[in-house]
């Protein structure tokens, strides 16, 4: 008893845990509602392509995402079926879940997995008994949501709008307009038992109604007939609930419910600033500006009015940084010119009217496309014009703008003009020398830059020739560049990625490295390094390793010698939300990795942070601590030096386990050197630099 009393003392010294290793995260945006599905006691909501549930009892909000519940990502359509109790939720993909309210969730997968020559896009969803009828391009879909199955499937040539039913008669309304009638007592799998009619019933909901305000926006009112009452969307973003009275007068019952979470779903590009994740993304037609992620809350900089100010249309950005000399002063670069933030309020907009910044055609105010940001340490900003005729690098020093116009950058013809700054220029980073480098993601000239800033020379590199002598061809894009902790610079590209040392960048060389992964076969022969895949991103952690994501084959993570594939995380195999993923960052003191895919953002609790120069008794310690009878995870302590060696002890000198630190990290299973889980007690931490220097010791307590 003593002893067990001993091991628990130690609370109120420990620090508290952290998230587990291998624990994944979802950011869902919940925004734009689009649907609301009363059910009794819940109210499930779809918002941003995502679902939410309002409890009417409690007040409580319950999100569901492919991390805790869903078999996927994208929603297009929710239905509630009052017979079965079960809401059916259909993704872009044609995946079809059904939750009931007890958060179990069927997965249905054939419609998703079957082959068609025609399209299988969703259009709408009409409820009946245990049934759900899905409108589809190719015909109607019958879903059994009882059985969790698809009892029926029916094709007429044409593809369905909607459905409706009235007494043992199915009409379907084409996308063309036409109606066609089917008998529920004939076979209807056959095309000839539907024939085309033109008296039929009305084809709407009659607990919906859509009101499209002054403002802009739809409001979607939904009739709740368990609590007697409607629920409709509020331009905020959020959920509201009311009751109208006889003259019509709308009274607030509840208002102001939506989960915590991002506005937009969009994050093609992210860096982390002082352990905040900064982000931004664009598809050209969207208005998402920069969201910033802090301790799970989420800052989202002004974005509503700001066409109005500029004059040109509000679109997303696609790069952003920060100001070094001032956090809260950003700029961020669009499609339509430069955009200038402080304290996430907008403050100014830069273009061809009052910056040396042009369009792709010197008139259109759309297409000033700023597709690169970067500040120096000096707090120079510098800017990328892409497809501009007279201008490509221009820096903002001061107030004051300057081109350094180079004609390594200007090699597009386009528009009735020649020489034009090339197609994207983006992706600016400097590295651990001083060096300034981006790429032109464009498969007129795709190439990876250097600049010297202080000698003002740049450096084209537009082929691609590997250790081998082989030029790569059949190159379309240089996605990025990134620099390792053994300062080589990386690419991506979409035919793989490539290295160049900085032993060939310090020589003036222009060779690449193509990595050669050993088969281990008995052959002693190799492959490249992820040869052929398109690698869209890319994320160094603290131990070294490469983080790479993909355009279609979700994330790889590679060890730091390149020889070895730790993980492959897809869609189908991980809660990875899409397996395109459009920017990788990593929080390399949590060690968090953060993954902005097409679908939204999420994360996965990696094992590797920072290194720490020096290890000490305040610095290195170790979580969950302590260990409790029902925790079956990994232990992880942090606060290492690179490469530090690491011995866990019994109270008596007796080494239960031991090894190398993964960068500033070191996991260990709970488990002795034979497997075997280690007997309650409090274990010690010894540490040493990987040069054989004595480091720290912390401690770990075990309660079986």
């Amino acid at each position: 008893m003593k002893r067990i009393l001993t091991i628990w003392s130690l609370l109120m010294v420990m620090i508290t845990p952290l998230a587990a290793i291998g624990q994944w995260k979802a950011y869902m945006a919940y925004h734009h509602i689009t649907d609301i599905e009363p059910a009794g006691k819940l109210v499930y909501v779809l918002s941003s392509n995502d679902l939410f549930s309002y409890n009417v009892n409690d007040n409580s909000v319950t999100i569901y995402n492919k991390v805790n519940s869903l078999s996927d990502s994208y929603i297009d359509f929710i239905a509630w079926n009052n017979t079965v109790k079960k809401l059916i939720i259909v993704y872009n993909n044609q995946n079809i879940d059904l939750l009931d309210m007890d958060d179990q969730v069927e997965n249905i997968c054939d419609y998703h997995n079957k082959t068609l020559l025609t399209s299988k896009t969703v259009y709408n969803i009409t409820i009946n008994g245990n049934d759900a009828y899905l409108s589809t391009a190719s015909g109607i879909l019958k879903v059994n949501m009882k059985n969790a199955e698809i009892s029926d499937t029916y094709y007429f040539g044409e593809a369905v709008n909607d459905v409706t039913l009235q007494n043992n008669t199915i009409y379907a309304l084409t996308v063309n307009g036409t109606v066609y009638q089917g008998n529920r007592n004939n076979n209807l799998t056959d095309p000839a038992s539907w024939t085309t009619t033109t008296d039929h019933p009305a084809f709407t909901d009659d607990n919906d109604i859509t009101i499209s305000n002054n403002n802009g926006y739809q409001e979607f009112i939904a009739y709740d007939r368990f609590n007697k009452c409607y629920w409709s969307n509020q331009s905020d973003g959020k959920l509201q609930q009311y009751t109208l009275s006889d003259e019509g007068i709308k009274t607030v019952l509840a208002s102001n419910i939506n989960p915590e979470g991002p506005k937009y779903n969009l994050f093609s590009y992210m860096k982390i600033y002082k352990g905040k994740l900064y982000t931004c993304g664009s598809d050209n037609n969207s208005q998402a500006g920069i969201q910033v992620l802090n301790d799970d809350q989420w800052t989202i900089y002004e974005d509503d009015g700001i066409s109005e100010k500029t004059g040109v249309s509000n679109v997303g950005a696609y790069c952003l940084d920060i100001d070094p000399k001032n956090e809260a002063h950003i700029f961020a670069g669009a499609r339509n010119g430069l955009y200038e933030y402080l304290d996430g309020k907008f403050i100014n907009y830069y273009g061809s009217d009052n910056s040396p910044i042009e369009s792709y055609n010197l008139t259109d105010k759309e297409y000033q496309l700023v597709t690169g940001v970067k500040y120096n340490q000096s707090g120079t900003l510098w800017i990328l014009n892409s497809q501009a005729p007279n201008t490509s690098l221009i820096q903002l020093k001061d107030g004051h703008f300057t081109k350094y116009n180079k004609e390594e950058l200007m090699k597009l013809n386009d528009g009735g003009f020649n020489n034009k700054s090339n197609g994207e220029l983006s992706k600016m980073m400097i590295d651990s020398q001083g060096l300034m480098w981006f790429v032109n993601n464009n498969w007129v000239t795709p190439a990876l830059y250097q600049y010297d800033i202080i000698n003002d020379q740049i450096k084209a590199y537009e082929t691609i020739i590997n250790q081998d002598g082989t030029t790569i061809t059949g190159m379309y894009h240089v996605y990025f560049a990134e620099e390792d902790l053994d300062r080589n610079i990386w690419i991506g590209t979409d035919v793989g990625p490539f290295m160049l040392e900085r032993s060939e960048i310090n020589n003036g060389g222009s060779t690449f490295t193509q990595v050669k992964v050993p088969r281990n076969d008995g052959t002693n022969l190799a492959d490249y390094l992820l040869a052929n895949v398109d690698i869209y991103s890319m994320a160094i952690d603290g131990g070294g390793r490469k983080w790479f994501g993909t355009n279609g084959n979700g994330v790889y993570l590679i060890s730091a010698d390149n020889n070895e594939q730790i993980y492959h995380f897809t869609a189908e195999n991980s809660p990875l939300l899409s397996d395109v993923i459009r920017s990788i960052v990593i929080n390399n003191t949590t060690g968090e990795v953060f993954f902005g895919t097409d679908k939204g953002l999420c994360s996965y609790q990696s094992d590797a942070v920072t290194a720490n120069e020096e290890m000490t008794k305040d610095n290195v310690w170790a979580y969950p601590n302590p260990v409790r009878p029902d925790y079956t995870g990994l232990i992880t302590i942090v606060g290492l030096s690179f490469d530090s060696d690491v011995k866990i002890l019994t109270a008596n000198g007796t080494v239960v386990n031991e090894g190398r630190s993964n960068g500033g990290s070191y996991t260990w299973d709970g488990c002795d050197k034979n497997g075997k889980r280690v007997a309650s007690g409090v274990y010690m931490v010894a540490t040493a630099t990987s040069d054989g220097k004595k480091g720290t010791v912390c401690k770990i307590a075990i309660v079986n």
